[in-house]
């Protein structure tokens, strides 16, 4: 699957496609609530107007709804049906559900799979563990930039040297948005730490306090499509556990590596 974004500029009409695509992202990323017209202006940097206009033209097809009591806009009828197409080609929940459960069974603590979608990764499942105190930095459809949370940086890091050194090149903000721990320098040091490693530590570089691990998840050609990550507090993630974590993590990652080369 090619995931590599293509230059917008030289096909008409992208720009509009791509703040409608942007659009509909945020508008699900919201969930059940839905999001205020005011917030997608903000967060796609979009004027109000602009968003308007978009919105309208998504709605008429059925792609986003509005809701007249609060105002805020949710994912509409469409975006369902068309997801349970797409769902037989992509989704890989049903195949990885038990592994994930597995994981946080195993470990007692919050359990994850995450899916590639070009430059992001998209939270797809969520299992808590039984130890109480819990990270809620990820959830069922959150989106977050390759590199950023450990599942992100477990895909990064086996990615063709070529395709790393391509999105540092093209998100050389990283930094500015996620803090100096993100600066192209710092990330290429976790890609080598977690390539040494075979998976990744987020040592609270999102939550204080809050720590990830991730480990990819390759495709039939041994590509990193996927990740299954854990969280929780930083104490329950040093010492002699942290590597535990690890081997478990990784030979659940690899057990779901082999299922979808089968499947």
């Amino acid at each position: 699957m090619d995931t590599t974004p293509h230059p917008r500029s030289t096909v008409p009409g992208a720009q509009a496609i791509a703040r409608a695509a942007s659009l509909l992202r945020l508008v699900t990323a919201a969930g059940a609530a839905g999001t205020s017209i005011g917030d997608l202006s903000r967060d796609a940097d979009l004027t109000r107007p602009t968003v308007h206009r978009l919105l309208t033209a998504l709605r008429a097809e059925g792609l986003v709804d509005r809701d007249d009591a609060s105002g805020h806009w949710l994912p509409g009828p469409e975006l369902y049906l068309m997801g349970t197409v797409a769902a037989s080609r992509f989704d890989i929940t049903a195949t990885a559900r038990d592994l994930v459960r597995s994981l946080a069974v195993r470990t007692e603590e919050s359990a994850f799979l995450s899916v590639r979608r070009g430059d992001e990764t998209v939270c797809l499942v969520r299992e808590d563990g039984s130890f109480p105190i819990r990270s809620f930095v990820l959830s069922e459809g959150i989106r977050f930039p390759l590199g950023v949370a450990s599942a992100g940086l477990a895909i990064l890091a086996f990615l063709p040297p070529h395709d790393v050194d391509a999105y540092l090149e093209r998100h050389d903000d990283l930094a500015t948005h996620w803090g100096a721990s993100h600066s192209p320098a710092r990330l290429r040091s976790r890609v080598r730490d977690t390539q040494e490693r075979g998976y990744a530590v987020n040592p609270g570089l999102i939550v204080e306090g809050s720590w990830g691990l991730g480990a990819a998840v390759f495709d039939r050609a041994g590509q990193p499509q996927w990740a299954l990550s854990l969280t929780g507090v930083e104490f329950r993630f040093s010492g002699e556990r942290l590597a535990e974590l690890g081997r478990i993590l990784l030979a659940h990652a690899h057990q779901l590596s082999t299922r979808l080369a089968a499947r």
